[in-house]
């Protein structure tokens, strides 16, 4: 009878995973780097999981004029949210080592995947909402003009260049994914030669 308990190896990869949960509560998630000629050095815009870092106040300067919003840590319920909900991921990646079931990994990543869906979906949401919703008194007015900046990758808004990439906290958790994949290869055996 094929055993459901998970390897050794699993047990220390998910402490490591639950490490990197942990781990990406204290550094940006993720980064929106703006590059123009009047600003040689660029502007950066860090996410952490609890608020909004870098260059925020002169890029609310820079927003002003085209008609966005300004940028509040308090304005985004997800910053409540999101250190609670990588803190239960830590906390589940720990308890997994003890619960000994690979069928309890396999259901955590897919719950993974789906939070990453709906994180990325939220993140759309609001890059989309500033992006568009101007205000119509904006001193500068572009018609048909709209200053979302990308979901991931690079855009070209007016004469500012955004890039929109993973900070040290996404690749932490990029690494979690990987190895709750592999986690789940290894102990349900997938890919090997029958």
């Amino acid at each position: 009878m094929k055993t459901q308990n998970i390897s050794f190896l699993s047990k220390v990869l998910l402490l490591l995973v639950s490490a990197l949960f942990a781990g990406s509560l204290f550094v940006p998630m993720w980064r929106i780097e703006l590059q123009a000629p009047q600003y040689p050095e660029g502007l950066v815009l860090q996410l952490y999981a609890n608020k909004i870092g870098g260059d925020v106040d002169i890029i609310n300067g820079l927003n002003h004029y085209i008609g966005m919003a300004t940028l509040h840590t308090e304005n985004f319920p997800e910053f409540k949210i999101l250190p609670v909900v990588f803190g239960v991921f830590a906390l589940v990646s720990l308890l997994l080592v003890f619960i000994n079931k690979r069928k309890g990994v396999k259901i955590f990543l897919i719950a993974y995947v789906v939070f990453i869906l709906l994180a990325a979906a939220d993140f759309y949401r609001w890059n989309y909402e500033y992006g568009h919703n101007l205000d119509p008194n904006a001193a500068i007015k572009v018609p048909g003009m709209a200053y979302q900046p990308p979901l991931l990758g690079y855009k070209q808004l007016l004469n500012f260049g955004a890039y929109s990439i993973p900070d040290t906290g996404g690749w932490l958790m990029t690494v979690a994914a990987i190895l709750l994949l592999l986690i789940v290869i290894k102990e349900y055996k997938l890919f090997q030669k029958k």
